[in-house]
């Protein structure tokens, strides 16, 4: 018997995968968790086999929860289930752990193989997925900075307000400015914050 720990802050998907689980006769489901505090109470309690992991919560999100199980649980599977489908969020899920990462409008189709896999030792990313990640494979990784800075950008900050909050030079700001549109492949500011929400590098 697959044992699942299902995490989600939406009651309604958690009302349908326990439905969905139910008719299982290899599987079931042990606890609910609508948040990442909660779910590694629930982890530490019952030790589920198979983790279900949205990625967007209050509070602690889905990648400090993983990664706070995975440190105390190595073994951890965990599978996301996400709204998100960038590239940038799927390297980043599989980087921390995951051992499948699926899209919520794939749930009805592909969760049950999905458990079943990683059950089974397999990882597992939907072919669309797949195809994302392998089409920025080459793309040069915007920095850890170039993100904060990509982030004040979309949060409609000028160079100067920019430059303040970093305790940069307006030059400094402009020269990684430069940088983030060459690496996004941008026209513009508003093109690399559009690539950036799309790609999962920021969020909005």
């Amino acid at each position: 018997m697959i044992r699942i720990l299902c995490v989600d802050d939406h009651p309604l998907l958690r009302e349908g995968i326990a439905t969905m689980i139910e008719n299982q006769t290899d599987m079931e489901l042990i606890a609910e968790a609508c948040d990442g505090r909660e779910a590694l109470e629930c982890f530490r309690k019952h030790r589920p086999d198979i983790t279900l992991m949205d990625l967007q919560m209050p509070g602690m999100s889905g990648f400090d929860t993983m990664s706070t199980i995975r440190s105390e649980f190595p073994d951890a599977r965990v599978i996301v289930l996400t709204t998100h489908p960038g590239d940038s969020l799927v390297s980043r899920a599989l980087k921390a752990g995951a051992r499948a990462y699926l899209l919520k409008s794939s749930v009805r189709k592909e969760l049950l193989d999905t458990i079943r896999a990683v059950h089974a030792g397999q990882k597992r990313v939907s072919p669309e997925l797949a195809a994302e990640i392998a089409e920025h494979a080459a793309d040069c990784v915007l920095t850890p900075r170039e993100i904060e800075v990509l982030r004040l950008v979309a949060g409609g900050n000028a160079n100067k307000e920019i430059a303040a909050r970093l305790s940069l030079t307006e030059e400094t700001v402009k020269a990684h400015i430069r940088s983030i549109l060459g690496k996004l492949e941008a026209n513009d500011r508003t093109h690399a914050v559009a690539i950036g929400v799309k790609r999962g590098i920021i969020d909005l």
